[in-house]
Protein backbone atom coordinates (compact mmCIF):
# COMPACT_ATOMS: atom_id res chain seq x y z
CA UNK A 1 0.00 0.00 0.00
CA UNK A 2 1.09 3.54 -0.65
CA UNK A 3 0.60 6.47 1.70
CA UNK A 4 0.35 9.80 -0.02
CA UNK A 5 -0.75 13.24 1.01
CA UNK A 6 -2.42 14.75 -2.00
CA UNK A 7 -5.23 13.87 -4.35
CA UNK A 8 -4.00 14.89 -7.79
CA UNK A 9 -4.67 11.87 -9.97
CA UNK A 10 -3.00 12.06 -13.38
CA UNK A 11 -1.83 9.25 -13.45
CA UNK A 12 -4.08 7.99 -10.66
CA UNK A 13 -1.41 7.80 -7.95
CA UNK A 14 1.38 10.37 -7.84
CA UNK A 15 4.55 9.67 -5.88
CA UNK A 16 5.17 13.15 -4.47
CA UNK A 17 4.41 13.18 -0.75
CA UNK A 18 4.45 9.40 -0.40
CA UNK A 19 5.98 8.04 2.78
CA UNK A 20 6.19 4.29 2.12
CA UNK A 21 4.78 1.42 0.10
CA UNK A 22 3.58 -2.00 1.20
CA UNK A 23 2.14 -4.87 -0.79
CA UNK A 24 0.27 -8.07 -0.17
CA UNK A 25 2.55 -11.02 -0.89
CA UNK A 26 1.86 -12.73 -4.19
CA UNK A 27 0.28 -15.94 -2.91
CA UNK A 28 -3.00 -14.03 -2.62
CA UNK A 29 -4.83 -15.87 -5.41
CA UNK A 30 -5.58 -19.57 -5.09
CA UNK A 31 -4.64 -19.96 -8.76
CA UNK A 32 -1.17 -18.47 -8.24
CA UNK A 33 -0.52 -20.35 -5.01
CA UNK A 34 -1.24 -23.59 -6.85
CA UNK A 35 1.11 -22.86 -9.76
CA UNK A 36 4.05 -22.07 -7.44
CA UNK A 37 3.16 -25.00 -5.15
CA UNK A 38 2.58 -22.89 -2.04
CA UNK A 39 0.11 -23.79 0.69
CA UNK A 40 -2.66 -21.28 1.30
CA UNK A 41 -1.66 -18.77 4.01
CA UNK A 42 -3.77 -18.32 7.14
CA UNK A 43 -3.14 -14.55 7.27
CA UNK A 44 -2.02 -12.05 4.60
CA UNK A 45 1.72 -11.49 4.27
CA UNK A 46 2.91 -7.97 3.46
CA UNK A 47 6.21 -6.34 2.53
CA UNK A 48 7.49 -2.79 2.07
CA UNK A 49 8.41 -1.03 -1.17
CA UNK A 50 9.85 2.48 -1.69
CA UNK A 51 7.68 5.20 -3.18
CA UNK A 52 10.28 5.61 -5.94
CA UNK A 53 9.04 2.34 -7.44
CA UNK A 54 5.81 4.01 -8.58
CA UNK A 55 5.65 4.33 -12.35
CA UNK A 56 3.37 5.99 -14.87
CA UNK A 57 1.46 4.38 -17.73
CA UNK A 58 2.82 4.55 -21.29
CA UNK A 59 4.15 6.77 -22.87
CA UNK A 60 6.32 7.15 -19.77
CA UNK A 61 9.09 4.53 -19.95
CA UNK A 62 9.17 1.55 -17.61
CA UNK A 63 12.80 0.79 -16.83
CA UNK A 64 14.44 -2.61 -16.41
CA UNK A 65 17.39 -2.04 -14.05
CA UNK A 66 20.88 -3.28 -14.89
CA UNK A 67 20.60 -5.87 -12.12
CA UNK A 68 17.55 -7.40 -13.81
CA UNK A 69 19.15 -7.34 -17.26
CA UNK A 70 22.18 -9.35 -16.10
CA UNK A 71 20.34 -12.66 -16.08
CA UNK A 72 17.10 -11.82 -17.89
CA UNK A 73 14.90 -12.19 -14.80
CA UNK A 74 12.29 -9.44 -15.25
CA UNK A 75 8.74 -10.62 -14.63
CA UNK A 76 5.21 -9.17 -14.70
CA UNK A 77 2.39 -9.35 -12.13
CA UNK A 78 -1.07 -8.05 -12.99
CA UNK A 79 -2.81 -6.74 -9.89
CA UNK A 80 -5.87 -4.89 -8.62
CA UNK A 81 -4.98 -1.82 -6.55
CA UNK A 82 -7.38 -0.45 -3.92
CA UNK A 83 -7.16 3.24 -2.98
CA UNK A 84 -8.38 4.17 0.52
CA UNK A 85 -10.05 7.41 1.64
CA UNK A 86 -11.33 10.01 2.17
CA UNK A 87 -10.72 9.55 5.91
CA UNK A 88 -8.05 7.63 7.83
CA UNK A 89 -8.66 3.97 8.59
CA UNK A 90 -7.57 2.29 11.82
CA UNK A 91 -8.82 -0.87 13.54
CA UNK A 92 -11.54 -1.19 10.90
CA UNK A 93 -13.88 -4.18 11.28
CA UNK A 94 -14.29 -6.22 8.14
CA UNK A 95 -18.00 -5.38 8.05
CA UNK A 96 -17.18 -1.66 7.65
CA UNK A 97 -14.08 -1.92 5.47
CA UNK A 98 -15.75 -1.00 2.18
CA UNK A 99 -16.71 2.38 3.67
CA UNK A 100 -13.02 3.29 3.44
CA UNK A 101 -12.55 2.52 -0.28
CA UNK A 102 -11.97 5.62 -2.40
CA UNK A 103 -11.44 3.85 -5.70
CA UNK A 104 -9.74 1.13 -7.75
CA UNK A 105 -7.00 1.08 -10.36
CA UNK A 106 -4.61 -1.39 -12.05
CA UNK A 107 -1.01 -2.19 -11.18
CA UNK A 108 1.87 -4.15 -12.68
CA UNK A 109 4.14 -5.31 -9.87
CA UNK A 110 7.29 -5.79 -11.94
CA UNK A 111 9.72 -8.15 -10.25
CA UNK A 112 13.38 -9.10 -10.48
CA UNK A 113 13.18 -12.83 -9.77
CA UNK A 114 16.84 -13.62 -9.11
CA UNK A 115 17.01 -10.99 -6.37
CA UNK A 116 13.61 -12.05 -5.07
CA UNK A 117 14.51 -15.70 -4.58
CA UNK A 118 17.88 -14.85 -3.06
CA UNK A 119 16.18 -13.15 -0.10
CA UNK A 120 13.30 -13.77 2.28
CA UNK A 121 12.14 -10.13 2.16
CA UNK A 122 10.92 -9.00 -1.24
CA UNK A 123 11.04 -5.21 -0.94
CA UNK A 124 14.38 -4.91 -2.76
CA UNK A 125 13.54 -7.17 -5.72
CA UNK A 126 10.19 -5.44 -6.31
CA UNK A 127 11.22 -1.92 -5.38
CA UNK A 128 13.33 -0.71 -8.32
CA UNK A 129 12.54 2.63 -9.96
CA UNK A 130 9.29 2.53 -12.03
CA UNK A 131 8.71 -1.12 -11.03
CA UNK A 132 5.18 -0.42 -9.83
CA UNK A 133 3.22 1.42 -12.56
CA UNK A 134 -0.38 2.36 -11.75
CA UNK A 135 -3.25 3.39 -14.01
CA UNK A 136 -4.89 4.18 -16.32
CA UNK A 137 -7.55 5.75 -14.09
CA UNK A 138 -9.09 5.49 -10.64
CA UNK A 139 -12.66 4.19 -10.60
CA UNK A 140 -15.20 5.07 -7.91
CA UNK A 141 -16.59 2.26 -5.73
CA UNK A 142 -20.00 3.44 -6.91
CA UNK A 143 -19.06 1.87 -10.25
CA UNK A 144 -17.56 -1.23 -8.60
CA UNK A 145 -19.68 -2.01 -5.53
CA UNK A 146 -18.29 -5.57 -5.36
CA UNK A 147 -14.55 -5.91 -6.18
CA UNK A 148 -14.85 -9.70 -6.15
CA UNK A 149 -16.62 -9.53 -9.53
CA UNK A 150 -13.72 -8.20 -11.61
CA UNK A 151 -11.61 -9.93 -14.25
CA UNK A 152 -7.83 -9.43 -14.26
CA UNK A 153 -5.84 -10.18 -17.41
CA UNK A 154 -2.15 -9.81 -18.23
CA UNK A 155 -1.20 -9.54 -21.91
CA UNK A 156 2.32 -9.40 -23.31
CA UNK A 157 3.22 -8.05 -26.76
CA UNK A 158 6.86 -9.01 -27.37
CA UNK A 159 9.10 -6.62 -29.28
CA UNK A 160 9.75 -9.14 -32.04
CA UNK A 161 6.03 -9.46 -32.79
CA UNK A 162 5.12 -5.79 -32.90
CA UNK A 163 6.13 -5.37 -36.52
CA UNK A 164 4.71 -8.68 -37.73
CA UNK A 165 1.34 -9.35 -39.30
CA UNK A 166 0.48 -12.20 -36.95
CA UNK A 167 -1.64 -11.90 -33.85
CA UNK A 168 0.66 -10.18 -31.35
CA UNK A 169 -1.50 -10.50 -28.27
CA UNK A 170 -0.11 -13.08 -25.84
CA UNK A 171 -2.54 -13.50 -22.89
CA UNK A 172 -0.56 -14.79 -19.92
CA UNK A 173 -2.83 -14.14 -16.93
CA UNK A 174 -6.60 -14.43 -16.73
CA UNK A 175 -8.49 -14.75 -13.45
CA UNK A 176 -11.48 -13.38 -11.62
CA UNK A 177 -11.05 -11.62 -8.30
CA UNK A 178 -13.36 -14.07 -6.55
CA UNK A 179 -10.27 -16.31 -6.55
CA UNK A 180 -8.62 -14.04 -3.96
CA UNK A 181 -7.67 -15.94 -0.81
CA UNK A 182 -8.42 -12.84 1.29
CA UNK A 183 -11.17 -10.53 0.13
CA UNK A 184 -10.68 -6.77 -0.22
CA UNK A 185 -12.63 -6.08 3.03
CA UNK A 186 -10.50 -8.68 4.82
CA UNK A 187 -7.28 -7.07 3.58
CA UNK A 188 -8.35 -3.56 4.61
CA UNK A 189 -9.38 -4.75 8.07
CA UNK A 190 -6.17 -6.75 8.56
CA UNK A 191 -3.84 -3.94 7.47
CA UNK A 192 -5.62 -1.34 9.61
CA UNK A 193 -5.21 -3.19 12.90
CA UNK A 194 -3.01 -1.01 15.10
CA UNK A 195 -1.95 1.01 12.05
CA UNK A 196 -3.41 4.26 10.72
CA UNK A 197 -3.93 4.08 6.95
CA UNK A 198 -4.18 7.72 5.75
CA UNK A 199 -6.38 8.78 2.82
CA UNK A 200 -4.58 7.86 -0.35
CA UNK A 201 -3.22 4.57 0.93
CA UNK A 202 -3.06 2.07 -1.96
CA UNK A 203 -3.31 -1.65 -1.24
CA UNK A 204 -1.92 -3.83 -4.03
CA UNK A 205 -3.75 -7.11 -3.74
CA UNK A 206 -1.42 -9.74 -5.25
CA UNK A 207 -1.28 -11.45 -8.63
CA UNK A 208 -3.19 -14.32 -10.27
CA UNK A 209 -1.56 -17.36 -11.83
CA UNK A 210 0.35 -17.19 -15.09
CA UNK A 211 3.48 -15.31 -14.00
CA UNK A 212 6.52 -15.76 -16.23
CA UNK A 213 8.72 -17.58 -13.73
CA UNK A 214 6.14 -20.39 -13.38
CA UNK A 215 5.79 -20.98 -17.12
CA UNK A 216 7.56 -23.66 -19.13
CA UNK A 217 9.49 -22.31 -20.90
CA UNK A 218 9.98 -19.31 -18.64
CA UNK A 219 8.66 -15.96 -19.91
CA UNK A 220 10.54 -12.76 -19.11
CA UNK A 221 10.16 -9.05 -19.77
CA UNK A 222 12.77 -7.43 -22.02
CA UNK A 223 13.46 -4.02 -23.52
CA UNK A 224 10.90 -3.17 -26.19
CA UNK A 225 8.22 -5.50 -24.84
CA UNK A 226 4.78 -4.11 -24.10
CA UNK A 227 2.69 -5.42 -21.22
CA UNK A 228 -0.97 -4.68 -20.53
CA UNK A 229 -2.84 -5.16 -17.27
CA UNK A 230 -6.52 -5.25 -18.13
CA UNK A 231 -9.15 -5.11 -15.37
CA UNK A 232 -12.79 -5.23 -16.36
CA UNK A 233 -15.34 -3.90 -16.12
CA UNK A 234 -14.69 -0.14 -15.82
CA UNK A 235 -11.01 0.11 -14.83
CA UNK A 236 -9.52 -0.45 -18.28
CA UNK A 237 -5.99 -1.25 -19.42
CA UNK A 238 -2.66 -0.18 -17.93
CA UNK A 239 -0.09 -0.18 -20.74
CA UNK A 240 3.68 -0.15 -20.17
CA UNK A 241 6.57 -0.39 -22.65
CA UNK A 242 9.94 -1.46 -21.24
CA UNK A 243 13.40 -0.08 -21.82
CA UNK A 244 16.77 -0.96 -20.35
CA UNK A 245 18.47 1.19 -17.77
CA UNK A 246 21.64 2.62 -19.35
Amino acid sequence: MYWFERTAIDPPCQDEGLDSLTEIRDEQYKQHAAEVKMSLPSVPTVFMKPHTSIGDPWPAPTVLPKLTQQDDCGDYESELAVVLGPRPAKNVPESQAMDYVWGYTACNDISSRTSQFAQTQWGFSKGFDTACPLGPTMVSPAMIPDPSKLRVRGIKIPLEKKASDEDTMVPLQDCRTDDLIFSVPKLISFLSQGTTLPPGTVIITGTPGGVGIARKPKVTIRAGDEFRVEISPHIGTLVNVFENEQ
